[in-house]
């Protein structure tokens, strides 16, 4: 039963659901408000430098390949890969850093160097890492959201306590050194909370770092939006760029048409891979699922300030990922999560592409990355950010023992502020709703609307959660959901 469904905007979770439902028989437009597609992962080119917007971590590469595999495709049909090593260098000072290999066994060597018997430890805990991951990812992450029953298997039962303990307790049991702390407490900020918020089932993305490793797309993680573009073309997408979604059409409860650029698009269906927050403020309030109480009650992901910089020089002393651990972690969490504020002294994390992929930058230059995690709804001002840069900046040039400023040709900065304006994010968050105990599975906003019919969701805000590999996996929930939808009205309707 042939469908004609929209889409509402092209990040990698509405890519997905658009390629899955295409290949399904549908006709399916995506309509993106943006001049170019990708979401969050978009990519712009400045004074001859290329830089990726968002996502800049390739992890989980399995994840990918079961995506284009479900196609007949593999991922070497589109891009390549170049696996990194280091996987990324973590610094605590001056002449004080830990590169991260990019096989276990080293990474191992490297712990027990730094603290006598945690190499041991770390075998058993990559060990269980991996049998978290093998759960989560074969089982859990594809299912929909729909029960709680979804969490209970013969595997889950024997793992029962890692829902009720944490990361933070459970790292600190086997590893003293802050340094080696704090290196496998990070892979779980890509989750949006604390490690002492995040249930240590999640220690799967210890695996997914140390035992997957760190990957980049040859020319760029644009590579991989370029790659659905193609196959959702190749699969009958089309897409529709600069085109604002102004309002969704409910009549007898059903989601009917789209408000697009003041025009009507009438729909069979809509599914929106915006901002959920967003999309059902294109619905009249009584058709809204969540109340504007239930949003103020999440915990959120943080907000990023970015720094896009072309350097007209090759940078010394750093890797393609690099993690600034030289001040204290727990301040920082603090002025994300419990009092929100911009933090007096950040962390914060630079990657330098050119380093593997000389089209990101003119010869002999160099382009860089720079973020600072930072909490959700706080003021944002071209001052603010101007401090923030020379504040990580004097840093950087400290640590790396090189003077960078005066090679700067070219400076773009994107904090909260352009989160709402270009991707309508709630207070501006960059990554979604945290994963969290009470925001798991079942218990986060719902693929399908509890209000209106043939109105659909996906995305970091519902399952299975923030990153890049979890907006692949939702989309092909939500797809699936959908098409079982029309496979039962057909059914009745046959009968």
């Amino acid at each position: 039963m042939k469908k004609n469904i929209s889409i509402i905007g092209s990040g990698f979770s509405a890519m997905a659901a658009a390629c899955y439902l295409a290949q399904a028989g549908h006709c399916v437009t995506v309509f993106e408000k943006n001049e170019s597609i990708g979401g969050r992962a978009r990519q712009f080119k400045a004074e001859g430098f290329t830089f990726d917007m968002g996502p800049s971590w390739y992890w989980m590469p399995d994840v990918f390949e079961r995506f284009f595999a479900d196609f007949g495709k593999k991922t070497t049909d589109y891009y390549d890969l170049i696996k990194l090593s280091p996987a990324y260098n973590v610094y605590y000072g001056k002449q004080d850093f830990i590169a991260i290999a990019d096989n276990l066994d080293e990474i191992i060597a490297t712990f027990e160097r730094i603290e006598k018997g945690s190499g041991k430890h770390l075998q058993n805990f990559i060990a269980q890492a991996k049998s978290n991951y093998d759960i989560a990812i074969k089982e859990l992450v594809y299912r929909p959201g729909v029960s709680p029953l979804e969490l209970v298997t013969l595997e889950t039962t024997k793992k029962i306590g890692q829902f009720f303990s944490n990361i933070k307790k459970d790292v600190r049991k086997h590893f003293k050194n802050p340094k080696l702390v704090q290196i496998l407490e990070f892979p779980v900020l890509f989750l949006g909370a604390k490690p002492a918020d995040t249930p240590s089932f999640y220690n799967f993305m210890n695996y997914a770092d140390f035992g997957l490793g760190t990957w980049h797309p040859k020319t760029g993680m644009y590579d991989v939006v370029r790659a659905m573009e193609k196959l959702a073309l190749e699969l009958g997408v089309t897409f529709k760029t600069h085109s604002n979604i102004e309002k969704i059409i409910v009549e007898n409860k059903t989601a009917t048409a789209l408000i697009v650029n003041g025009k009507r698009i009438e729909s069979d269906l809509i599914l929106s891979g915006a901002d959920y927050y967003h999309t059902e403020t294109l619905l009249d309030k009584e058709f809204r699922a969540y109340s504007e109480k239930y949003w103020e009650s999440r915990v959120f992901a943080p907000s990023s300030l970015l720094f896009y910089v072309g350097f007209n020089t090759k940078l010394k002393n750093v890797a393609h990922h690099d993690l600034f651990f030289d001040v204290d972690f727990d301040k920082h969490a603090h002025a994300i999560y419990d009092e929100p504020q911009w933090p007096n002294e950040p962390l914060f994390y630079a990657n330098f592409p050119s380093i593997t992929d000389p089209t990101a930058a003119p010869e002999g230059m160099e382009s860089g990355f720079f973020l600072i995690p930072l909490a959700p709804g706080i003021e944002d001002t071209p001052e603010l950010r101007a401090q923030y840069f020379d504040k990580i900046m004097t840093r950087f040039e400290h640590i790396t023992e090189q003077k960078v400023r005066d090679h700067i040709i070219y400076t773009k900065s994107f904090c909260k502020n352009d989160f709402v304006s270009e991707y309508n994010s709630y207070k501006g968050n960059a990554y979604g709703m945290a994963n969290t105990l009470l925001q798991t599975a079942f218990l986060r906003p719902k693929l399908k609307s509890k209000k209106v019919k043939n109105l659909y969701f996906t995305g970091q805000l519902t399952v299975p959660g923030p990153g890049v590999p979890p907006a692949l996996i939702s989309g092909k929930l939500v797809s699936e959901l959908i098409n079982k939808q029309f496979s039962i009205l057909a059914y009745e309707k046959n009968i």
